[in-house]
């Protein structure tokens, strides 16, 4: 009888019925299989029935839809006359110095993506052939990324790639010869570098495993898929503090944060710890948007293939994290006890998933967030691993 249970439980688990436990600790403890039994394809980042609400929106000239299309159509990754640059080594140091290769990679894979939505929405074959080209000439190429930046640029590279490959390998009728080769790429080059994680500031683990996962599906990797989840869900929460979490913020145990001391210092001298803080608010808000966009893009996926984050501690610490930092970033004078009383401000075009998914989909009032999100739009590409994010989430109830 217990062992039917239990079977009965595990099924429900795969399929999505059951709610998923909240296991910051996840990784460390053993982390309860993520992966769907079956993936869902497009789905990494953006699924075909938001890819249909969008379409339909912009053919309909509904705003702030047909803006946020204008302004991608109109970017210069749009453009069908684009030259991919491919390098067989990728060499990135830190702050992408030196740059052999970095930004020809980031700004080709967004380019693929682009192309890939504009495909979607316009049904133009030029655009898929364009997506197709670019991802191709990588694929042919790129053999590793180096330097002290490489994980770091791997994960943000690879979090562009496999959107861009899912929406042409799911609803392009076209042909795509290779489609494997471009898969083997993914396999051999960026999954490696990204699936183990990083100790480093936290949006770099975020960005890494936001890229992994994507592959993860684009692949129908469930091993991989569940090892990035559970590094996804211990990152997320020791990177997002909650007055839950207790006097200190949560920690990631590999990295030894074993004392208050050392984890003031790892969140950059800030001692007084309150809810929706993040480890890197007191570096700036720029790298802060890094992460908050990987926990976003990261938990639409996963909501995607089935397992709803949103309703864990993951759309708590992102909803808390997006309203901490949309407050300081519309003006508000940070009082003397947060960063010294001085924050570097730049969030960037990051707050339209968190913001569609916590306040239309679970109803959250999310004010500061709603005001910045609105501000913002169309929010256009941070020209690193975010684009036209007002075009496929602003509003989308899919």
């Amino acid at each position: 009888m217990r062992r039917t249970g239990l079977l009965a439980a595990v099924a429900a688990l795969l399929a999505g019925v059951l709610v998923w436990p909240s296991a910051p600790g996840a990784e460390a403890a053993g982390a309860t299989a993520s992966a769907p039994a079956v993936f869902t394809h497009p789905g990494v980042g953006v699924s075909r029935g938001q890819l249909d609400f969008a379409r339909t929106q912009v053919l309909a000239g509904a705003q702030p839809w047909k803006g946020a299309y204008d302004q991608m159509m109109a970017s210069r990754y749009a453009d069908l006359n684009r030259v991919p640059k491919p390098r067989a080594v990728v060499e990135c140091g830190s702050y992408s110095n030196p740059n052999y290769g970095c930004t020809d990679e980031r700004e080709d894979a967004i380019a693929a993506y682009t192309t890939a939505l504009a495909w979607y929405v316009t049904r133009d074959a030029r655009y898929a052939q364009k997506s197709i080209q670019l991802m191709d000439a990588w694929s042919a190429v790129i053999t590793d990324h180096t330097n002290s930046n490489a994980p770091l640029q791997t994960g943000w590279a690879g979090s562009s790639w496999p959107k861009a490959a899912e929406i042409i390998r799911s609803t392009y009728t076209g042909g795509w010869p290779n489609s494997g080769r471009f898969a083997t790429m993914l396999r051999n080059v960026y999954l490696p570098e990204v699936i183990n994680g990083s100790n480093s500031n936290g949006n770099w683990e975020l960005s890494m495993m936001e890229a992994a996962i994507g592959i993860s599906v684009f692949l129908e990797d469930r091993t991989s898929y569940d090892r990035a989840m559970a590094k996804f869900r211990t990152r997320t929460a020791a990177y997002v503090y909650l007055a839950s979490d207790g006097t200190l913020p949560k920690t990631v145990p590999s990295q030894n944060l074993d004392t208050r001391e050392k984890i003031v210092t790892y969140w950059q001298g800030q001692s007084t710890f309150v809810t929706g803080l993040t480890q890197e608010t007191c570096r700036d808000l720029t790298h802060t948007g890094y992460g908050i966009a990987a926990i976003a893009h990261t938990a639409e996926t996963s909501r995607i293939q089935g397992q709803d984050l949103y309703g864990t501690d993951v759309g708590e610490r992102l909803r808390q994290a997006l309203g901490f930092q949309s407050k300081y970033e519309l003006g508000t004078a940070p009082p003397s006890w947060l960063c010294g009383g001085s924050l570097h401000l730049g969030l960037g075009p990051v707050t339209e998933v968190g913001y569609n998914a916590m306040h239309h989909r679970l109803g959250f009032a999310m004010t500061n967030t709603e005001a910045l999100t609105l501000r913002n739009r169309p929010a256009g590409s941070n020209n690193l691993f975010v684009a036209w994010e007002t075009l496929t989430h602003g509003d989308n109830p899919a």
